[in-house]
């Protein structure tokens, strides 16, 4: 059976070993850069991906990344950001590591190979869940078996891997495929095929998080402002948004119980009530509550207009 092309040989791989320290370090960065031309061919097939993740948060479905080894690491570090950066609630993410979460520094390599254990946490998954599975490979047992069985319970199944005509696709419905090259240490998917899956995971529930409203002006107006570094980040983009002072913001803020969005209508003048009445009228879509703000009478005029036509 031929190698997947992840575990072939990179061209510029021999003799690594024994070439000077900076063309050694110029190899290994050339062929990360070569991995990253493998994204943008699968735009349309991220943008899919993307309009799952949104419609699956829209209503009552949760977000559920899987993985082994280094894809599920790739797989995690996605997920682990979106409550801070977007708002997600955590309990709208779930992830199931081959093997669990690591507890230290080891992290066996068995574990993707037990598809009888990913059947049994599949059991977690419910009908209207998008899963994500990715698999350099796009073989792992592990990501297989819970694709399978999320399909069976009436979930969708994102498959991102790395290998054309992956098992993985065969039951995905969006395939995601980053044909990267072999890796400089053959094998060695933390490398190349992960810094394209990184890629390609960052502008899926990138443009996610755009189509849910929580991004504005490049602005994320649906962060969690836990910290020091991030509360000034939210009255900065209240004080920016509203065209307001940062004492404004800041009021704004503790008014909408440091929700930014909340905050930006606050401090145009609404109510927190009227602004939540606002944002839920605009499907939590900052922009399109600002438009309404800015002309009240914009959606009765609409609503005359198709009432006309028809």
């Amino acid at each position: 059976m031929a190698l997947p092309r992840t575990e072939d040989m990179h061209a510029d791989a021999s003799g690594i070993d024994t070439c000077p320290e900076a063309e050694a370090l110029l190899r290994l960065l050339s062929a990360q850069r070569r991995a990253l031309d493998a994204v943008e061919p699968a735009f349309a097939a991220i943008a899919a991906g993307a309009a799952l993740m949104t419609e699956a948060l829209r209503g009552a479905g949760r977000l559920v990344y899987v993985g082994a080894g280094s894809s599920a690491l790739m797989a995690v570090a996605d997920a682990l950001e979106l409550p801070g950066t977007f708002g997600i609630d955590a309990d709208r993410i779930l992830i199931l590591m081959a093997g669990g979460m690591p507890q230290g520094s080891s992290m066996p390599g068995d574990t993707e190979d037990d598809a009888a254990q990913a059947a049994e946490d599949a059991r977690l998954i419910r009908s209207g869940d998008v899963v994500i599975a990715v698999t350099a490979s796009g073989n792992t047992p592990h990501a297989l078996a819970i694709a399978r069985a999320a399909r069976d319970c009436g979930a969708r199944v994102i498959g991102i891997a790395n290998n054309a005509g992956a098992q993985i696709f065969a039951l995905a419905d969006v395939e995601i495929c980053l044909e990267t090259p072999p890796e400089v240490i053959a094998g060695s998917t933390r490398m190349g095929a992960g810094t394209a899956q990184k890629a390609a995971l960052n502008l899926m529930s990138t443009l996610m998080g755009i189509g849910l409203g929580r991004v504005h002006d490049g602005m994320m107006v649906g962060v969690v402002a836990d910290n020091r570094k991030l509360r000034a980040r939210a009255r900065g983009i209240v004080s920016r948004i509203a065209g307001c002072g940062e004492d404004t913001a800041a009021r704004s803020l503790d008014a909408a119980g440091g929700a930014v969005r909340s905050a930006v209508l606050i401090a145009l003048g609404l109510t927190p009530a009227a602004a939540e009445a606002a944002l839920s009228e605009a499907d939590g879509n900052l922009r399109a509550a600002l438009a309404r703000i800015e002309d009240p009478d914009r959606s009765s005029r609409r609503e005359g207009t198709n009432q006309g036509r028809e």
